[in-house]
């Protein structure tokens, strides 16, 4: 089956940095577009970024377009979120999901997901 295992969050001050990895196993990773969500106490699920199986293309939340960098390594079945200049509302449990083919916002629509890590941006 699908698992997804994400590695990298922590806590980090206000206009730090981290990189979040998600390593991913059970399936054919070039068909899959990844996507990165998160979840702060409280609150719903919201879409983070999204990069496409087919041309690679990208997709942000606004709040972190131009902070946050999401990329893959086909060779490692790995998705990446590098997040700059991070701020305290940036603070969740950050979860990697994959979809089978095509793009999309919506947690609904994705087939696997982590179990999560937390990041917490101290002010």
């Amino acid at each position: 089956q699908v698992q997804l295992v994400e590695s990298g969050g922590g806590l980090v001050q206000a206009g730090g940095s981290l990189k979040l990895s998600c390593a991913a196993s059970g399936l054919t990773f070039t068909t899959y577009t990844m996507g990165w969500f998160r979840q702060a106490p409280g609150k719903e699920r919201e879409f983070v970024a999204a990069i496409r199986w087919n041309d690679g293309r990208t997709d942000y939340l606004d709040s972190t377009e131009g902070r946050f960098t999401i990329s893959r390594d086909n060779a490692k079945n790995t998705v990446h979120l590098r997040m700059n200049s991070l701020k305290p509302e940036d603070t969740a449990v950050y979860m990697c999901a994959a979809r089978h083919g095509s793009y999309s916002r919506s947690s609904l629509f994705y087939d696997a997901w982590g179990q999560g890590t937390q990041v917490t941006v101290s002010s």
